[in-house]
């Protein structure tokens, strides 16, 4: 009695193990410490012993604790996906948050629009969506059936793990954007690019269409995921998105005025994020933005849901704080702003909880470094709330750690990215700082399981 949510106590003796706890989560991760003690005994018996007395009592410091998932980039088969999930159980993480589409692929099965899955999830030499990344000319991709997702938030559900899907708007929507074009304005002329290159990337928030097109696809994926937590993804539209289109700079005139949408309109065909994303703070991009966010958040609240955003969620102010969360990736300050400022916060800064960032900076290891680079050591040390003050820390959720895949060109460097930086993230996740220690950490992670079993040397 009196356990928390997730908390348990193992309890041993000569004759029997005892596991107490209030609820399945608690009993499951009771199940997984017992089965971590026994993996150490079983694989290094003159290293571990079977506890033969005495008792663990134990539960997490925060709530929060996720692996994102970028599927878009690259395709994980279901198969791959419900394995990690396994490993995301084993190392007592709880929340996953799956990057369902992006500029360079539409990944989940939406009846409505059967176009999504048949142009978005394929690119290749002539098709819609080009070649990227380091992938052939040749026809690649694939996409999640509706059966398959139900099956895998089935199966996430039995290890304690929630999952929130990620449809990325306004901007990051260039395969969406190829399935269904009338989420353009057809008179929209010129061009501006997102900061990795994407044509026109945006979805328009000026036109109602937009709106029918969206609340059609949310309302089909409100029923796949349980959790009722959507997230909108909101990042990286460009400083000069939508400059081109009549309809949206009507719109930004009817709400900010003449001076604003002027201002706006000289953007177009002006390259502007030579040095990394925009910041889009006070512009014309961001009230349009703000304008999309607010209605769809709306939306869904009205459905019973949770919106989460990435950080730039929060221009304008205008989501619903009390019904909303956002994931902070750019650095810590921004998360203790925001924070700050009553928004509830999930910590995730590119420089420290990116897995694609590489390991260190030598010329030959894989990963981008864009944020920097960081190894498990570097992650494992780090506080992600050591500078906040008691009143932002009532605000924080948790913290999670964020897998984009352009690097992950295949699943041996995906495991020399992601373990054991993974493990090292779910003990910030679930221990107490100063119960921490880098040298006990460092001798038991080789008994964490890997995705695939491969690790480059």
């Amino acid at each position: 009695a009196g356990f928390a949510l997730e908390a348990y106590r193992l309890s041993f003796d000569e004759e029997m193990i005892t596991i107490e706890a209030s609820g399945k989560t608690g009993f499951l991760y009771g199940l997984v410490t017992l089965g971590q003690i026994w993996r150490g005994v079983r694989l290094h018996p003159g290293v571990f012993q079977f506890p033969g007395s005495g008792e663990i009592v134990d539960e997490p410091s925060m709530g929060w604790r996720g692996l994102h998932l970028d599927v878009a980039r690259q395709f994980y088969a279901a198969a791959e996906v419900k394995k990690l999930i396994a490993v995301l159980a084993w190392n007592k993480l709880n929340r996953f948050h799956w990057h369902l589409s992006d500029d360079e692929a539409w990944r989940v099965e939406i009846d409505a629009y059967p176009a999504l899955t048949e142009i978005g999830a394929w690119r290749g030499h002539g098709l819609a969506v080009p070649p990227l990344l380091g992938s052939s000319p040749a026809r690649t991709g694939g996409y999640y059936t509706k059966a398959a997702i139900r099956d895998i938030v089935a199966y996430a559900k039995g290890f304690g793990v929630e999952i929130v899907p990620e449809i990325d708007m306004p901007g990051h929507c260039y395969a969406m954007q190829q399935a269904i074009p009338e989420l353009r304005d057809p008179q929209e002329n010129g061009s501006y690019y997102s900061v990795q290159g994407f044509p026109d990337n945006c979805i328009n928030p000026a036109r109602e269409r937009t709106y029918e097109i969206v609340e059609t696809i949310l309302s089909e994926l409100i029923e796949l995921f349980p959790f009722k937590t959507i997230h909108l993804g909101a990042d990286e539209v460009p400083l000069g998105a939508w400059s081109g289109s009549p309809e949206a700079l009507a719109r930004l005139r009817a709400v900010a005025g003449d001076q604003v949408a002027d201002a706006h309109a000289k953007r177009l065909n002006v390259v502007t994020n030579t040095h990394g994303a925009d910041d889009i703070h006070g512009s014309g991009a961001a009230i349009l933005q703000a304008e999309f966010l607010e209605r769809v958040q709306r939306f869904l609240a009205s459905k019973g849901c949770i919106t989460g955003g990435w950080e730039e969620a929060a221009h304008g102010d205008v989501i619903d704080k009390s019904k909303s969360y956002l994931c902070s990736w750019r650095n810590v300050e921004v998360s203790a702003e925001l924070a700050e400022r009553g928004y509830q916060m999930v910590v995730c800064p590119g420089q420290v909880y990116y897995l694609d960032m590489a390991l260190r900076p030598n010329w030959d290891e894989p990963g981008a470094s864009w944020a920097g680079t960081s190894d498990a050591e570097k992650l494992y040390s780090f506080d992600p709330i050591g500078s906040w003050t008691a009143s932002q820390k009532e605000k924080l959720l948790g913290i999670q750690a964020c897998i984009w895949s352009e690097p992950m060109t295949d699943r041996a460097v995906f495991d020399r990215l992601v373990f054991p930086r993974l493990s090292a993230l779910a003990e910030t996740g679930w221990t107490k700082p100063s119960s921490k220690s880098w040298e006990r950490f460092k001798a038991l992670a080789g008994l964490m399981p890997l995705l695939y079993g491969l690790q480059e040397s």
